[in-house]
């Protein structure tokens, strides 16, 4: 675990940003900017669970490393996304940033508080809440899905969440991919290559996927 500290906050490693653009929702007038480089950690699995982030730009990772050593990432948040979300006091996983990031940061209990005053900043998180529970809910399907549909229906995600055109700009590697759907990069990037050569998606490059018939995804997908 990293230990540099700024700004008493123990644990981030991030500077302040100053006159940087600043998140839209809930957090965007009340949050502390800070920025994380590629594979900072913003915070540990078991550590307090003292604030909420909202993501500006950049893309994070949360997981956890099983008893065997191997990696399970539970989720990705790209701009926009909330998260740090807890049930009790202290992080059920990490939380990385895959490149560098910049995400605001609210204490919980001070969130709270306020939230109990307005209404739409409560609005807001419930909303929040309930997007963190279905994804959640929909990682628990993939993972009990074939790796062809496992593959697919992260595509299918990924085209939902973080692009409104054909082409998709991933941010995270294949093995952040395999480890997020339970897989071995091996079988990821066979089935990334089988996919292409079906015409359904074009690659290029290898974080660049060009959807070529996103109605032959969605049915692979629902199979």
């Amino acid at each position: 675990m990293q230990t540099q500290a700024t700004l008493s906050l123990s644990h981030h490693p991030a500077s302040v940003f100053r006159g940087q653009p600043r998140a839209e929702g809930p957090f965007g007038m009340i949050g502390t900017p800070m920025r994380y480089a590629r594979n900072t950690e913003i915070y540990g699995e078991a550590e307090p669970a003292e604030y909420l982030y909202q993501l500006v730009f950049g893309a994070v990772r949360t997981y956890k490393i099983l008893d065997d050593g191997r990696r399970q990432i539970g989720s990705f948040y790209l701009p926009g996304d909330i998260f740090g979300f807890e049930a009790g006091d202290a992080h059920n996983s990490s939380a990385e940033a895959i490149c560098e990031s910049q995400v605001m940061m609210v204490k919980r209990n001070a969130l709270m508080v306020r939230a109990s005053h307005e209404r739409d900043l409560a609005r807001q998180l419930w909303v929040a809440t309930a997007l963190e529970l279905r994804r959640f809910q929909e990682h628990l399907a993939l993972l009990i899905s074939s790796a062809e549909e496992r593959v697919v229906g992260f595509l299918i995600d990924m085209a939902r969440r973080a692009t409104k055109n054909a082409t998709i700009e991933l941010p995270m590697s294949r093995q952040d991919i395999a480890d997020y759907l339970g897989l071995t990069i091996e079988t990821v990037s066979r089935t990334f290559t089988q996919l292409e050569q079906t015409g359904v998606i074009a690659l290029r490059t290898s974080r660049r996927v060009e959807l070529r018939n996103r109605a032959m995804l969605n049915r692979l997908g629902a199979s």
